[in-house]
């Protein structure tokens, strides 16, 4: 579904990921994981067209897609929720939904809404800016079930959460999966996205140290490829 092969990226001159090979399958969930500065972020954002590779190729459906700007990935299907949320903080929710149904009936989007996320529609004319992270993480993660992309890739999906609200969120990722859409995420809760995950990617230092089966590897042992212990380094 979505492939980086061999990709070299950074900003002004000063290089993040090097020589990554990176793919994620249909229907597929993809932990991305690694200490703060890994790349973790710059790869999601190489993948959805903000960042251009210096080297390498991104492939989309087998389609060499290197390049395309963000506007023309998302209308192939693939769709960035970051870590600021994705909302538009001064919008009311309505408002918000609006904007995410494009030209779908916005009494369908809200009827839909009401499923996934009830505690929202009583919320339909506050600023979104004014909810909580959690209500914030629900309406962008709600942008997914709107516009129904390809691969939807998730920047932090638990950042800054209770328990409870990231229990609502796991359980929306998962309905996506099963509605056939591909899903990467970015995490600091380890335990909780290898229990979702069916491949795993390690990164530190900008480059992959571990790609497997998320049923093959522990908590701990990534947090010991986090340190790079299995080289030995403290």
């Amino acid at each position: 579904m979505l492939t980086l092969h061999s990709v070299t990226a950074g900003y002004g001159g000063s290089t993040v990921l090097r020589d990554v090979d990176f793919t994620v399958g249909a229907g597929e969930v993809v932990a991305l994981l690694g200490p703060n500065g890994a790349g973790k972020s710059t790869l999601l954002r190489l993948a959805t067209g903000f960042v251009t590779p210096e080297s390498g190729r991104v492939e989309l459906d087998g389609d060499d897609v290197t390049g395309q700007a963000p506007h023309q990935l998302a209308r192939r299907g693939v769709c960035l929720l970051p870590e600021s949320r994705g909302v538009f903080p001064s919008l009311t929710v309505l408002d918000n939904l609006r904007i995410q149904a494009g030209q779908r009936a916005v009494r369908e989007t809200v009827a839909e809404l009401g499923e996934l996320f009830p505690a929202l529609t009583g919320r339909l004319n506050q600023t979104a800016g004014s909810l909580s992270g959690g209500e914030q993480q629900m309406l962008a993660l709600f942008r997914a079930y709107v516009t129904r992309p390809k691969v939807v890739l998730v920047d932090e999906a638990s950042l800054g959460l209770a328990p409870l609200v990231i229990d609502k969120i796991y359980d929306s990722l998962g309905r996506l999966v099963e509605r056939g859409m591909s899903v990467v995420i970015v995490e600091q809760y380890v335990h909780r996205v290898l229990e979702l995950a069916r491949t795993v990617y390690v990164l530190r230092r900008g480059e992959v140290v571990h790609a497997g089966a998320a049923a093959e590897i522990t908590p701990a042992e990534v947090y010991e490829k986090y340190l790079g212990l299995e080289e030995g380094v403290a």
